[in-house]
């Protein structure tokens, strides 16, 4: 019997063999250490203001009526930013952060998605200790710092601390250089919103999140009686255990962020990955494996050109 080929949860965004594919036509190689980190895409969840309790309403309505909404756009170089502020800022504690935010605004509603910042500068204090022999690594972070900042990042990861203690909850996922292709089971083709303008270009899919959860629990359910327990179903139900975290009435964003500017316009303007996962998760459903492994392989290829850019990097 045929069989499908999968890898690592993650792997899809890295460990790209030189010389596998070639780059897409029009694409540009970034040498610029700095401009290389625009180069992320990003999941995002708007939730609604009753997501919130009554302090953080008023916060949300002030922050906006004041015009302090940024826009995704800038968004990105301002949270590197306020990360590399807040490590310099002595390492004692973890800092407290400015709440800052990205807005969505419907007929009917206010839809919010906080930056949460505090799990990415924890994330950074643990990065920065990695390979470091002990003795420097406790004079960049102490090692009360850095117990303060895995317990963060575990009370994140695992989700339990959100459900269970109303912790604030993680609105935004960050990928370099691609885009995992858990993401793609998310949203739909027909969702998707592409502009390119002289001076903006953006590409995004936008679904409610009922939408979005009943496809990555239909997906889970298709990998794990197609697969078994390999990492790609559990990286799918770990997305479906994320989305459960927010309010039923949130917005699910996938914004290909700064890997518009890698892209060519005629690149962005067919591509049609949700489409390709969706179709190889049918064929999956049906039996079809070795349809199935086509149509991987089809999305991989794609996505490994645009990983070669780091390496070219």
């Amino acid at each position: 019997m045929s069989r499908v080929s999968v890898p690592a949860a993650g792997d899809e965004a890295r460990c790209v063999p030189p010389g596998c594919c070639t780059l897409p036509s029009g694409a540009r190689a970034w040498h610029d250490p700095i401009v290389s980190a625009n180069f992320a895409a990003y999941l995002r969840v708007y939730e609604p203001l009753t997501a919130f309790d009554r302090e953080r309403q008023v916060y949300w309505r002030r922050y906006v009526k004041e015009g302090r909404a940024i826009a995704p756009l800038e968004g990105p170089g301002r949270q590197r930013t306020a990360v590399l502020e807040a490590l310099g800022a002595g390492w004692s504690r973890l800092p407290d952060i400015p709440d800052d935010a990205y807005v969505m605004e419907t007929e009917d509603t206010l839809l919010v998605c906080p930056w949460n910042l505090r799990v990415r500068v924890a994330e950074a204090a643990l990065t920065a200790r990695d390979g470091v022999p002990p003795v420097l690594a406790d004079a960049f972070v102490p090692a009360k710092l850095a117990g303060l900042a895995k317990s963060v990042v575990d009370d994140w990861r695992s989700g339990a601390e959100v459900l269970e203690r109303g912790m604030p909850r993680v609105h935004e996922q960050v990928a370099t250089w691609g885009i995992p292709l858990r993401w793609f089971v998310f949203v739909d083709l027909s969702e998707r919103e592409l502009t390119l303008a002289a001076q903006v270009r953006t590409l995004r899919y936008r679904t409610e999140i009922s939408k979005a959860r009943r496809r990555a629990h239909r997906a889970h359910s298709v990998l794990r009686k197609a697969l078994g327990a390999v990492p790609v179903t559990e990286a799918v139900e770990e997305g479906a255990r994320w989305l459960e975290e927010f309010h039923p009435r949130s917005v699910v964003e996938l914004d290909y962020g700064g890997l518009v500017d890698l892209l060519p316009d005629e690149m962005l303007r067919s591509d049609d990955s949700p489409g390709l996962v969706a179709a190889g998760l049918a064929a999956l459903s049906r039996g079809e494996a070795e349809t199935a492994s086509e149509t991987y392989e089809q999305i991989v290829t794609r996505w490994r050109a645009v990983q070669l850019l780091e390496r070219s990097n």
